[in-house]
């Protein structure tokens, strides 16, 4: 899951005259909201084996405070970042923490991620190619790792949505495979959970 996530954070970018305008119309569409959460569920297939592994969980984006990725099966457990910090929870106990004071990139790839998850394109044009669409209310979005080094670790992603990111696919260099999908979503002040709020 972390490797995961640490790739999603990275998951959204423009480049050139050509993507120009899609992505301009696509920032256009995404909605911005204060707080966000809904359900994932996530399936992950990886080379060589039959069987995928799936997860499900709930998420949210608090603007100011940061994101809550929490796990709720198989076997639950809370990712929590913050614009200095990310913290994993395995029930009580902190099982990692990076902090930016130690990390600097953590303070990045948290910051790409409330972009990716809170509708925020503009700051993320240096680290992909990009092809976007646009059909009715509704975007793709296929990314290319600009450098050989993110392509190993991210390999190839491709989003949509419409008001919000619905649906992630990554493609990784190994063969694995990895699907989010987003629903349930609600924005406002009712969208974070009592457990959730005091969690971030």
């Amino acid at each position: 899951m972390k490797k995961i996530l640490l790739s999603l954070v990275l998951a959204f970018g423009a480049a050139g005259a050509h993507a120009a305008a899609p992505i301009a119309q696509i920032q256009a569409m995404l909605a911005k909201p204060e707080q966000l959460c809904g359900r994932f569920d996530q399936t992950k297939r990886l080379a060589g084996m039959t069987k995928p592994l799936v997860s499900t969980g709930r998420f949210c984006v608090v603007a100011g405070k940061g994101v809550l990725w929490r796990t709720l099966k198989p076997f639950p457990n809370t990712l929590r970042l913050k614009r200095d910090e990310i913290i994993h929870m395995q029930g009580d106990r902190v099982a990692m923490r990076l902090d930016a004071s130690q990390e600097p990139t953590v303070r990045m790839i948290n910051g790409v991620l409330f972009s990716l998850l809170g509708g925020d394109l503009g700051q993320l044009d240096s680290l992909f190619e990009v092809n976007g669409s646009v059909t009715g209310q509704t975007w793709k979005v296929e990314l290319k790792a600009r450098n050989a080094a993110l392509a190993r670790a991210v390999g190839a992603i491709s989003l949509e949505g419409g008001a919000y990111v619905r649906a992630i696919q990554m493609n990784e260099e190994s063969g694995d495979k990895t699907d989010i999908v987003f629903t349930d979503i609600k924005t406002g002040p009712g969208a974070v959970l009592l457990e959730e709020a005091a969690q971030l």
